[in-house]
């Protein structure tokens, strides 16, 4: 870090000693000996704990540390059933007592790592079982047509992930009879992940999965591996469309299984010394003459080169893609000077990579050949990566979740780790900095979905009648889908459902419905990014972030690369990219306005009113700025002509006269100012109490909105049909407000900054803003509140 970087606080998370168990006697002793060959000696409490509620069938989420087994406790009770141990009463299985196991990552390199594992153990165990040993297989978009003719044939144990289920497995279901049929239990890997729009499609996704296993005769167990996390079983149980009794799950055997949660970590772990960090002042001054901060990237990558230098083994974190390979690059250029060698050892980890780049990365990384890696949350997730010195994660991930998963990584084979969180130049970050008790004594976050979300549900009710007729049992409050059965009516009015004895049948022949499924965007697919030089592939990019990050004369960077972006075809689906080298980086600015459709909540709170409705969001990328590397200085502001889109979601909004703002000390000329800072504010610090990124979120502020008629601040999800995080704004205002009011209060800025409320991607140019004025009116907002 810069020699004026400050540690603002450290907390040393203790070691935990372990604590063992004996194996469950119906493992099978084929299957016990070989993982005492690969390491397993004796099982942690909790893994045994976690096996026996899963053998007796219930559904159990293990929601434990990093690195604690739950690999072993998720796919103990499988691989025993693969192997023959047979099935306790009440578990439904195969008249051939063999068994079938399904298990689902969010990446394709987690997967990998999991089936190397698995294949080492199958090789120990041989023919063990009724049906001749475990024979795991990958099942992904990069497995080829004859390979994933043998899967579906002969493989007990299959890996892939939410797009491959939904786009391969469940419409050819009749392919996959035979495994299907034999379904034992299905592994959910990473649940914590599943939250938002894309949780909100996993839970649906999991209930056509079900609604097809019981048309085989298959009721597989569920089993999930997650973080920690607020409420797991409540929230596992959500996910899999599984009701969770608020009983003992020892006492209660009715036809609905519990949900059990695993939460007691016994597994071993050194000490970590958790720093947090503030960025240190630069030499260049922002508009209103204060010095600005150090850009994070830089701070990241000047600590990453310390780190390697030393020779400690470091994994660096960052949210966005140009972040990480900036780092690298930083890093990369850096050792360069100090030793030539140290260069190779250090590259950046990210999604839109080809296969077989993410493939070497990762072997590298586990065989020690690079010392220092940047990274997005990629691996974050289970990927096996022992000997870690260090971590360092750079700026707030958006969940306490993700940066306890993260830091977990420091000091995994056994030695002391390091964590050093740096803020970033963001009101969560600040208030993060000012409040460490609110990351180390909190209460995880409970994840967020809405599989009754119609934007979401809607293709998974057709693609569901795609491959079998939906039927009344499908839905209402005992059914799989839920109360949908409005939504059904109104597809089938829409002409795309047929109504017929048997039940709903999808109406369209030469379309697969699964394809009509966004799992992870809410638009068209991902654009690919093509080198106009010589027509190389390079990556891709969803087409909800093209616009933004792939815009005309926008800079792209790719394994430290960097590229100018010559055109942008959505309609294609490519970006046409030039390589260069120039010393900025670009950041799109969008506008924004906004249409209330429907009041669904509200709360008076005397002179402020707090509305939670269906609103309709119009927006544009209108430009953009170039910005030096390093400093952040902005270098020049170009505008762009790019068409708007349109936003059906789902948004929270407070509303006060003018004279109410005027009376809490805003005066008339800087009511705009102060809405404009005080909902930058409020978006920033909304993550805190949701499990929602800053980016998941939009907002618009005016002085005088034409269906409020008055003073309004909006803050809305950024999906289709809302993803639950405006709605939890709603139900804690006044724990935002506060949280809003303590973190610009808390800021040392005369007229405000990133830390307290200008934000990055402000359309406006971060103009007006008025931090007094956003003080005045969130206290004001909160008063009023709390009184109410």
């Amino acid at each position: 870090m810069g020699p004026e970087a400050r540690i603002r606080h450290i907390r040393t998370l203790p070691a935990r000693q372990a604590e063992t168990a004996d194996w469950p006697a119906w493992v099978p002793a084929e299957l016990r000996a070989a993982y005492r060959q690969t390491g397993a000696g004796r099982l942690y409490a909790h893994q045994v704990e976690a096996a026996e509620a899963l053998h007796a069938g219930r559904h159990v989420v293990v929601a434990t540390g990093t690195a604690s087994g739950k690999s072993l406790a998720t796919q103990l009770p499988g691989l025993a059933a693969v192997c023959g141990a047979p099935a306790c009463d009440g578990v439904a299985a195969h008249p051939t007592g063999e068994a079938t196991v399904l298990y689902l990552a969010p990446t394709k390199a987690l997967a990998a790592d999991q089936l190397e594992a698995l294949q080492e153990l199958a090789e120990t165990v041989g023919a063990a079982g009724p049906a001749g040993g475990i024979r795991p297989a990958s099942y992904d978009g990069d497995t080829d047509p004859q390979t994933r003719q043998w899967v579906r044939r002969h493989a007990n144990v299959v890996l892939t992930n939410p797009d491959m289920l939904n786009a391969g497995i469940l419409p050819n279901h009749r392919g996959w009879a035979q495994f299907l049929a034999r379904l034992r239990y299905v592994i959910v890997d990473e649940a914590h992940t599943a939250r938002g729009i894309f949780g909100s499609h996993t839970a649906l996704l999991l209930r056509r999965l079900r609604r097809v296993a019981r048309s085989y005769g298959a009721d597989p167990v569920f089993a999930g591996a997650s973080a920690t996390s607020g409420s797991p079983a409540e929230s596992f149980a959500r996910l899999i469309g599984e009701a969770c009794p608020n009983q003992d799950p020892s006492t209660n055997h009715d036809a609905h299984r519990t949900v059990v949660a695993v939460t007691r970590d016994s597994s071993p772990h050194a000490p970590v010394d958790v720093y947090l960090c503030e960025s240190a002042a630069s030499e260049i001054s922002g508009d209103n003459g204060a010095p600005l901060k150090r850009s994070l990237t830089v701070e990241a990558a000047d600590l990453l080169t310390d780190l390697v230098v030393a020779g400690r083994r470091t994994l660096t974190f960052i949210k966005s893609r140009r972040g990480a390979e900036t780092i690298a690059a930083v890093a990369r250029d850096q050792l360069a000077e100090i030793d030539p060698a140290l260069r190779e050892r250090v590259a950046a980890y990210r999604s839109g990579y080809l296969t077989e780049e993410r493939r070497q990365l990762e072997e590298a990384l586990r065989t020690g050949q690079l010392l220092g890696v940047a990274s997005t949350p990629a691996l974050e997730l289970g990927i096996d990566i022992a000997g870690l010195d260090a971590v360092i994660i750079a700026g707030w991930p958006g969940t306490r979740a993700s940066f306890f998963q993260q830091l977990g990584r420091a000091g995994r084979a056994g030695q002391r780790g390091a964590a050093f969180f740096i803020a970033g130049d963001d009101p969560l970050d600040a208030y993060l900095l000012e409040t460490p008790e609110t990351i180390f004594d909190t209460a995880v976050e409970d994840a967020v979905t809405d599989p009754l979300n119609p934007h979401v549900a809607a293709p998974h009710l057709l693609a569901a009648a795609q491959e079998m007729p939906l039927v009344p049992e499908d839905m209402g409050q005992e059914g799989l889908f839920g109360p949908l059965e409005w939504l059904v009516d109104s597809l089938t009015s829409q002409g795309h459902l047929r109504r017929r004895p048997r039940g709903w049948f999808f109406a369209h022949d030469d379309v697969s419905a699964a394809s009509w499924v966004r799992l992870r965007s809410d638009g068209a697919g991902p654009c690919t990014i093509v080198n106009a030089e010589d027509g190389t592939v390079i990556g891709d990019i969803g087409a909800a972030q093209a616009q933004s990050q792939a815009h005309p004369q926008a800079v792209y960077v790719h394994q430290g690369r960097s590229y100018l972006v010559e055109e942008l075809d959505l309609e294609q689906g490519t970006v046409l990219v030039t390589p260069a080298d120039p010393p900025f980086y670009t950041q799109a600015r969008e506008t924004t306005s906004i249409e209330v459709m429907q009041t669904l909540r509200e709360q008076d709170w005397g002179d402020f009113q707090l509305r939670f409705g269906e609103v309709e969001v119009t927006s544009a990328v209108i430009g953009f700025q170039r910005k030096a590397l390093g400093s952040s200085e902005v270098l020049s502001d170009e505008p762009l002509d790019l068409p708007p889109s349109t936003l059906r979601t789902h948004g929270v909004w407070i509303t006060a006269p003018e004279t109410a703002l005027v009376r809490a000390g805003v005066i008339v000329e800087h009511v705009p100012g102060a809405l404009h800072a005080a909902e930058h504010a409020m978006i920033g610090l909304l993550p805190l109490l949701t499990s929602s990124d800053r980016w998941d979120i939009g907002g618009v502020s005016t002085a005088l909105h034409r269906d409020t008629e008055l003073p309004t601040i909006f803050v809305y999800d950024g999906h289709p049909g809302g993803a639950g995080f405006a709605e939890r704004g709603f139900d804690m205002a006044l724990q935002w407000l506060r949280a809003t009011e303590e973190t610009i209060a808390a800021c040392d800025c005369p007229e405000g900054c990133p830390r307290c409320v200008q934000s990055p991607k402000c359309g406006n140019r971060n103009s007006p803003l008025h931090k007094q004025g956003a003080l005045n009116l969130l206290r004001a907002a909160a008063g009023e509140a709390s009184a109410g």
